[in-house]
C-alpha cells in the first residue's frame, strides 16, 4: 500500500508542500524569539500584584498619580504613587517630566520593580482623557455648527485666545 498518490502533479504538490512547512515553521520560530524579549506588558498597580512580577523584568506600570504623592528632590529625582482602584505603587524616576503630567492625571511608565518592590521608571508617559480637544477642532466645530459642546475641558480651551 502506498501513500503517495500516483499522479506526478500531486507528488510534486506534496513535495513542495513537505519542503515549505520546516522552513516557515522554522522562519516562525525565529521571529517569535527575537521578539521575545522586546514585548512590553502593560499592567496596572492590582494586575502587577497579582501576577507577581519579578525583580528587575521591565513592563509598563500604568494608572493615575496619586493626589498629595509628587515629591520633586534637588538630585532631579521624582517620587510618585500610581494608583488604581484596588492598589497603588511607588514609582522612583530622575529625568524631566512630561508637560501634562500632574497629580490625578493617567500615567504610564515604563521601567522595572527594583528588590525593595519600588518601581523605577526609565520613562513617564502623561495621557489626557479621552474628553480633550485641541482649541482648533473646537473652534472649527463651533463655526461649521456641528458643535455639541458635551466636555467639560474643550469649552474653556476654546474660550482661551480667541
Amino acid at each position: 500500500m502506498n501513500i503517495l498518490p500516483k499522479s506526478r502533479k500531486a507528488r510534486r504538490r506534496l513535495a513542495v508542500v513537505a519542503l515549505a512547512a520546516p522552513i516557515l515553521a522554522g522562519a516562525a520560530g525565529l521571529t517569535l524569539y527575537a521578539m521575545g524579549n522586546t514585548v512590553s506588558l502593560f499592567y496596572s498597580p492590582a494586575q502587577a500584584h497579582a501576577a507577581h512580577v519579578p525583580a528587575g523584568r521591565a513592563f509598563q506600570l500604568g494608572g493615575l498619580v496619586a493626589r498629595n504623592s509628587v515629591v520633586k528632590l534637588p538630585d532631579g529625582t521624582v517620587d510618585f504613587v500610581i494608583m488604581d482602584h484596588a492598589a497603588e505603587d511607588k514609582v522612583v524616576y530622575r529625568g524631566d517630566l512630561p508637560d501634562l503630567f500632574r497629580e490625578g492625571q493617567g500615567v504610564v511608565t515604563k521601567g522595572a520593580y527594583r528588590s525593595d518592590g519600588v518601581f523605577e521608571a526609565s520613562e513617564v508617559l502623561a495621557k489626557h482623557d479621552e474628553r480633550y480637544m485641541p482649541r482648533e477642532v473646537t473652534r472649527a466645530l463651533k463655526a461649521s455648527g456641528e458643535w455639541r459642546g458635551g466636555t467639560a475641558q474643550a469649552a474653556p480651551a476654546a474660550a482661551q485666545g480667541g
